[in-house]
């Protein structure tokens, strides 16, 4: 399934801040991104299915659904 626009901008958020804070890009980058922006290189990472965040949706009957960000 799909991610929404809203858990696409959280999972986007919190990998740049764990890369803001030192954490290792996990994968291999363009030359012209290894001097990117933190937020740059998330998206990135989220575009090539490998960023490590799961998304847990509760919907209101109770039903819970878990994601990967990928």
């Amino acid at each position: 399934m799909k991610l929404t626009r809203f858990e696409r901008a959280r999972a986007i958020g919190a990998r740049s801040l764990q890369l803001a804070l030192g954490a290792p890009v996990l994968t291999k980058l363009p030359k012209d991104m290894v001097n990117a922006e933190p937020i740059e290189i998330a998206e990135y990472e989220l575009n090539k299915k490998a960023i490590p965040i799961v998304v847990v949706r509760i919907y209101p009957d109770g039903k819970k659904e878990v994601l990967e960000a990928s």
